[in-house]
C-alpha cells in the first residue's frame, strides 16, 4: 500500500508540474495573424512601393518576405534577436530621433503591439 501511495503521490506531482510547465509556454505569435495587422496599421502607408519610407531606404513591408530583406541599408528584423532588429529599435526610439518610427505627426506604436512584435522576432520571426 506504501508503494501505491507514492507512486500515486509521484504520478499527481508529475501531472501538477506538467500543468504549470504548460502555462509557461508562451503562446506563439503568428506573422498573418499578429505580426501583420500591426504592420498595416503603423508602417505600411509610408513602407509599400511609392511611399516616402519605401523611397528613402527601399525597405518595403507589403509582404513577409519584402518585410525579411530588409532595407537598402541591412537587414530590420534578425530572427531570434529582438533587441538587435532595427525595425523594434525604430520603433522604441532608441536610435537617432530624427529617424525613429514612425515619422512625423503619427501616433507612435503602441507598448503592447512593439512587444507582439518582440515576441515574433525572438520565436524566430516564422512565416506563419
Amino acid at each position: 500500500m506504501k508503494n501505491m501511495l507514492t507512486a500515486g503521490t509521484l504520478m499527481l506531482i508529475c501531472l501538477l508540474l506538467s500543468a504549470l510547465a504548460g502555462c509557461m509556454v508562451e503562446d506563439a505569435v503568428s506573422y498573418s495573424r499578429d505580426v501583420k495587422p500591426i504592420i498595416q496599421k503603423n508602417c505600411i502607408s509610408c513602407h509599400e512601393q511609392g511611399g516616402a519610407g519605401y523611397e528613402a531606404s527601399g525597405f518595403s513591408m507589403e509582404t513577409y518576405d519584402d518585410l525579411m530583406k530588409g532595407t537598402n541599408f541591412g537587414p530590420m528584423v534578425i530572427p531570434g534577436d529582438s533587441e538587435g532588429s532595427n525595425m523594434v529599435v525604430l520603433m522604441e526610439g532608441r536610435a537617432d530621433p530624427s529617424i525613429s518610427m514612425p515619422h512625423g505627426g503619427m501616433d507612435p506604436v503602441r507598448k503592447q503591439d512593439i512587444d507582439t512584435l518582440r515576441r515574433w522576432i525572438d520565436q524566430g520571426a516564422k512565416k506563419n
